[in-house]
């Protein structure tokens, strides 16, 4: 990982039928010198997608899908990350200003880099030492 890689440690509650949420570790990546227009979301296991950085932004206003991937909002706080596969689907359930934060690192680091994707309408500058950052299960 070069000194611009962002990668932002954070807990996803997965939906299921089940009444109640299962807490899933998720680690959001972003390598503005390798493709400055995507981001990548892994979780435990190995298991991991690749997708555009726009798809998680414009999710968080309106539901987006590309590819395997689709995000909507989910109320004022919230939003959900739906990974498709062979092996089927998984939904999960993000706080919005984690996703925020790390979008706004991704455009920072972007920008340092020099990499051209650092200016988006809508993207702010990251916070002072929340880069991998980790956030706790709600």
């Amino acid at each position: 990982m070069s000194a611009t890689t962002v990668e932002d440690h954070v807990w996803g509650r997965i939906v299921t039928d089940a009444p109640q949420y299962r807490p899933v570790r998720v680690s959001m990546s972003y390598e503005p010198e390798g493709d400055p227009r995507a981001v990548r979301f892994a979780f435990p296991g190995g298991t991991g997608w690749t997708f555009p950085r726009e798809v998680l932004e414009s999710g968080l206003r309106k539901p987006v899908r590309s590819g395997d991937v689709e995000v909507w909002p989910c109320g004022r706080a919230q939003a959900v990350v739906e990974f498709h596969s062979p092996e089927g689907v998984a939904v999960v359930q993000f706080d919005s200003n984690v996703l925020n934060r790390f979008l706004r690192h991704t455009y920072a680091a972007a920008a340092v880099g020099g990499s051209g994707a650092g200016t988006q309408p809508g993207a702010g500058t990251a916070e002072a030492g929340t880069a991998g950052a980790e956030t706790e299960p709600a």
